[in-house]
């Protein structure tokens, strides 16, 4: 079975242990290589790698033109074509260097094996940008109902390093793509999602722009959270002074002397009525008992 490491790559047998029962030829020989023509191939539109990195084809392809496409495509037998497991990049790489036929390892999985097998793939050769797997991520927990740990486990990360991942995607949708183009880091990322939506967006650019480091990000992001946070303070007691005049309006009607209150903050103050004669402060102690 020592093609299929190669190609899967170390510890995937442990990931998925179905798939060692799973590979199969068409012949009904395990874990045959067999060629195909490059027509008869397409890719899984399902795949988590969007983006290629067209130079590193043309690299690779060069390289195939010398020695064949040394690893074979796992692929999946659809009606009419063989679909893509593993091997879009060697894929692209054939068809760019005008190949008539690749060497395929035909597997019979699971829809859920499939896209572990290319999320897992990806991770390994370091090929997907990030949002990218965390889109991968989210797709295993939500379409196959797995857990955090159970999509850990099977990517050989840690759980933390898989929410972390996925948190990524309740950024602002520019700001993904500021990630996906490589203009802020992740770190910078993860620092920018405890603003709201539409402040991230001005955020990245500024640190886009000044060249900041996710340390000068934090401080940023704090610098800004205590600002709002400041900000609605300030506008909780601006509602408040408004509330506390129509008290005193309402006071000095009741009573007909001058009222003031004064808060120390949201939920205490003194209020001050204000008498000129003996009397005066016997009536409004009667008012008072009498509620």
């Amino acid at each position: 079975m020592g093609a299929k490491k190669n190609v899967l790559g170390k510890g995937l047998g442990s990931l998925i242990p179905e798939a060692d029962k799973s590979i199969r030829s068409e012949s009904g020989e395990s874990d045959a290589k067999v060629m195909v023509k490059i027509t008869e191939v397409e890719p899984n539109k399902e795949q988590p790698r969007r983006n290629f990195d067209e130079d590193a084809l043309l690299e690779l392809s060069e390289s195939i033109k010398q020695f064949g496409v040394l690893v074979p495509l796992l692929v999946q037998k659809r009606e009419g074509y063989y679909e893509i497991i593993a091997g879009e990049r060697r894929w692209r790489a054939a068809k760019m260097a005008n190949l008539k036929e690749v060497p395929v390892i035909i597997m019979e999985l699971s829809e859920q094996q499939i896209v572990e097998i290319s999320l897992i793939e990806n991770i390994q050769r370091e090929d997907l940008n990030p949002i990218e797997e965390a889109m991968a991520f989210k797709r295993l927990l939500e379409e196959f109902h797995l857990k955090q740990d159970e999509v850990a486990e099977r990517v050989s990360k840690s759980r933390t390093a898989v929410a972390n991942s996925i948190r990524l995607l309740k950024l602002n949708g520019e700001v993904q793509q500021m990630v996906i183009d490589e203009m802020i880091t992740t770190g910078h990322a993860r620092a920018l999602l405890s603003l709201e939506k539409e402040k991230q967006l001005k955020t990245a650019q500024k640190i886009f722009d000044e060249k900041l480091s996710v340390r000068e990000t934090e401080k940023l992001v704090k610098r800004e959270l205590e600002e709002k946070k400041e900000s609605t303070k300030k506008a909780d007691m601006d509602q408040l002074v408004l509330l506390y005049k129509d008290i005193c309006e309402q006071l000095k009607s009741a009573l007909g002397t001058k009222v003031s209150i004064n808060p120390k903050d949201e939920k205490s103050g003194k209020i001050t009525i204000e008498y000129y004669t003996a009397e005066e402060l016997e009536k409004f102690v009667d008012i008072l008992k009498r509620g």
